[in-house]
């Protein structure tokens, strides 16, 4: 069964949109007479299994994500057959791409198709972590405890990204603030105020000298600086898209002084805490490693964790494969032994995985909380610096006339 986007008319004349199941085109027409419609347009939904090509690229939002989760592990839970509860998530849905994805996963599921299997079809929708966390809570027949899980991981990884923009979004706007000031005062305010002094023939200060130099060079090249730097930010994006270039580049980032250590720790969070949510699903321990190493972002911390898959594989422990890797904290690898040593693994990671969240929230903190005292230096020093450049001429010709 396919799932069919149409436009239709109504007996009174009115124009409606919407999505209708079929076996065929033909059968979707003939569903929509029935219903007192007359088709306009039928074509394959985008997301549905006839469209799923094009709709790999697009993917869900991290809160359209956990939205749909928590419909789907309501409606789970209230012991509602899978069928029915994908239908009744895909009426509530406002998009119909999204619309024809959710039938498309449900025509899987009436084929025979597990709800993991079916996601399959839509790896931008659904990223492994989710289908494999789906996988294990299908083979344990506790899906809807599971589905509530994910939707706590979800929005929790969203608020937390919110957190982040929210902290960074006042630094910025100082940034650009300070950048713009400074820009405009070299670019208009200062040649008209400087042409003055060069009239007279006196004997500049050095610092007016080179406020001059700036104000000429970014009057001169600011549009050739401009496209020279879009063009070196577009070649470093081509380059990183090879693996060598790529991995350089992340490991350098994680030797920056303080950044470094931010990302560091960022990477480790996200780890622990996505194999704590495999763990507690029932995903075993050694391909919940190879998923949770896969939603690292840093490189050069992504092959280590890879070796750290590969030595649990081979019968090692975890917390020694963790030690060699060196990218985690010794708290973190303290909590983790002790949860190897006591059978309560999946506890000590979850715990593990709140203290080192905190943790990274106060760094962030502390970086924003320096960021903003830091831009308002630089705004003042650079007007400060504008000033002098312009009055010390004019004190020195003071002195002259008197």
């Amino acid at each position: 069964m396919a799932a069919y986007e149409y436009l239709a008319m109504d007996q009174t004349g009115r124009k409606l949109r919407g999505v209708q199941e079929a076996d065929s085109e033909r059968q979707a027409r003939q569903l929509l007479r029935e219903r007192h419609l007359v088709p306009l347009r039928l074509r394959a939904a985008r997301g549905s299994l006839r469209t799923v090509g094009s709709n790999n690229r697009r993917g869900l939002g991290a809160a359209e994500l956990a939205m749909l989760t928590r419909q789907l592990a309501t409606l789970v839970q209230a012991a509602l057959p899978l069928e029915e509860v994908l239908a009744a998530v895909a009426a509530q849905c406002e998009k119909r791409s999204h619309q024809g994805m959710l039938l498309a996963i449900r025509a899987r599921v009436l084929e025979g198709h597990g709800l993991a299997r079916a996601m399959a079809e839509f790896p931008r929708a659904f990223p492994a972590l989710y289908r494999a966390t789906v996988a294990a809570g299908e083979r344990a027949g506790h899906l809807g405890q599971v589905l509530l899980q994910l939707a706590d991981y979800t929005e929790a990884r969203h608020a937390a990204r919110q957190q982040i923009q929210l902290a960074l979004l006042y630094p910025s706007i100082l940034l650009l603030a300070a950048f713009g000031i400074v820009g405009f005062l070299l670019g208009f305010v200062v040649p008209d105020v400087v042409k003055v002094f060069i009239d007279s023939g006196q004997e500049l200060p050095a610092l007016t000298r080179g406020l001059i130099a700036a104000s000429a060079a970014l009057r001169d090249y600011g549009l050739i600086m401009l496209v020279l730097l879009a063009g070196l930010v577009g070649a470093s994006r081509l380059m990183l898209h090879r693996p060598a270039a790529r991995l350089r580049w992340h490991a350098a980032q994680l030797r920056l002084p303080v950044l470094g250590k931010v990302l560091r720790a960022g990477s480790c969070s996200r780890f622990i805490s996505t194999l704590a949510i495999l763990g507690r699903s029932g995903v075993p321990l050694v391909d919940a490693l190879e998923i949770a190493a896969e939603v690292v972002a840093n490189q050069q911390i992504r092959t280590g964790l890879k070796d750290v898959s590969r030595a649990v594989r081979e019968g090692g422990g975890l917390t020694r494969a963790l030690e060699r890797s060196g990218h985690f904290p010794p708290m973190m690898l303290y909590m983790i032994a002790s949860g190897e040593r006591s059978g309560e693994l999946d506890a000590m990671l979850e715990r593990a995985a709140r203290q080192q969240e905190a943790h990274l929230a106060n760094r962030i903190a502390l970086l924003v909380g320096l960021f903003e005292p830091a831009m308002l230096v630089f705004m003042g020093a650079s007007v400060l610096l504008i000033v002098l450049a312009i009055l010390m001429p004019i004190l020195s010709l003071n002195q002259l006339v008197t």
